[in-house]
C-alpha cells in the first residue's frame, strides 16, 4: 500500500464551520488544486489551531506544491498534538529530514492505517501493487531448506493470512499476531490459524514458550519498524534450535535503516546481518527481490532467512 496519503479523519474539529473549509479542501486536494487546498486548510486551522489532521493536511498539501520547509512546520505542529503518532506526522519529518525516525512507527498509526484498510487488502495488494511477498518467502525457505515440514509456524504481521494460504502445505500449525483487529478479524476467515492475537508481535513472541516454533515468517512487516534488534532477540527466543526465521524488507544501499518517501522503512543488507549476529542467528540466504510495485515500479527489497545458531 502506497502511504503517500493522508489517514481517513474519524473525528470532527468541534467546529461546524471548520469542517466544512476542512471538507472543501480536501476536496481540491482530491482534485490537483493544492493552492485552493492550502488556502481552505489555513482557513480551517484559523478557526481550530490546536486540531491536528488540519495541520497534517495543510503539510501534505505544501509538500505536493515543493513547499518543503512549510510542510516541515505544519507536520511538527501535527506531530505536537497527536500524542500517541495515529496521523503519521513523525514519519512524515523524518522523510523530510526533520528528525530521527522513531524506532518503530507508532502502533496506533499502524493499526489504524490497516483497519481501514482491511476490507480491500488482498484485492488491492495482489492487483494493483501485484504484491508476492508470501510466495517470495516460501520459495527462500524452500531453497535453504529443501522439502521440510514445519510444527509450528509464527507469522508476525499476518493481516488476512496471505502468507498462511502460501504456506498452509509445509506446516501443521500457525499462530498468527497482526496490530490490526480488522485484519485479524479477515484471517480468522481463512481457518488456517491455531490462535491468532491482536497486539504487538515483540510482546506476542515474548509471550510464546521458548523453542516451540520451527518457523518464523515476516512478510512486508518490517517497513513499519526500523531497529530490529528486540524483534530478532524475541524470534530467536520463541524458535527451536533448528528453526528458521523468514521475512522481506525493503532495501536501502546504505547505514542502518530509514524512512523514505512513501514512510515506509528500508534497511540495508549489511544491517541485517549484523543484526542477525548479535541475536544468535546464522544467516542462510539475503537476496535482492521486489515484492512489491508502487506507482507501476519495482520497489527495491530483500528477502531474508536466518536460522537459529
Amino acid at each position: 500500500m502506497s502511504q503517500n496519503q493522508t489517514h481517513a479523519i474519524h473525528a470532527s474539529s468541534g467546529d461546524l464551520i471548520a469542517d466544512r473549509r476542512f471538507a472543501w479542501g480536501e476536496a481540491a486536494a482530491r482534485d490537483g488544486d493544492h493552492a485552493a487546498a492550502i488556502d481552505l486548510f489555513a482557513q480551517t486551522l484559523e478557526l481550530t489551531p490546536d486540531w491536528a489532521p488540519g495541520w497534517l493536511a495543510l503539510g501534505e498539501a505544501r509538500q505536493k506544491i515543493g513547499d518543503v520547509e512549510g510542510a516541515r512546520e505544519a507536520f511538527a505542529c501535527a506531530d505536537a498534538l497527536d500524542m500517541d503518532g495515529q496521523l503519521g506526522a513523525r514519519l512524515r519529518l523524518s522523510a523530510l529530514g526533520a528528525g530521527a525516525a522513531p524506532a518503530v512507527a507508532p502502533e496506533a498509526y499502524v493499526r489504524d492505517l490497516f483497519d481501514q484498510y482491511a476490507a480491500r487488502f488482498d484485492a488491492h495488494l495482489t492487483g494493483a501493487l501485484a504484491y508476492r511477498g508470501p510466495d517470495v518467502l516460501l520459495a527462500a525457505v524452500e531453497a535453504v531448506a529443501p522439502g521440510r515440514r514445519f510444527g509450528l509456524l509464527l507469522d508476525l504481521g499476518c493481516g488476512t493470512g496471505l502468507a498462511a494460504r502460501a504456506f498452509a502445505q509445509r506446516v501443521e500449525t500457525m499462530d498468527g499476531v497482526d496490530l490490526s483487529p480488522a485484519m485479524i478479524a479477515e484471517a480468522d476467515k481463512t481457518r488456517l490459524y491455531r490462535r491468532l492475537v491482536a497486539g504487538e508481535l515483540v510482546a506476542f513472541l515474548n509471550n510464546c514458550p521458548a523453542g516451540a516454533a520451527d518457523l518464523a515468517i515476516a512478510a512486508d512487516v518490517f517497513v513499519y519498524m526500523g531497529d530490529l534488534a528486540p524483534t530478532f532477540a524475541a524470534a530467536h527466543r520463541a524458535l527451536a534450535p533448528s528453526g528458521l526465521f523468514a521475512f522481506t524488507t525493503q532495501a536501502c544501499e546504505s547505514g542502518d535503516w530509514r524512512v523514505g518517501a512513501d514512510l515506509r522503512y528500508a534497511h540495508s543488507a549489511a544491517y541485517l546481518r549484523a543484526a542477525a549476529i548479535t541475536a544468535g542467528f546464522e544467516t542462510r540466504a539475503l537476496d535482492p527481490v521486489s515484492t512489491r510495485r508502487d506507482a507501476g515500479v519495482d520497489v527495491p527489497g530483500l528477502v531474508c532467512v536466518l536460522a537459529r545458531a
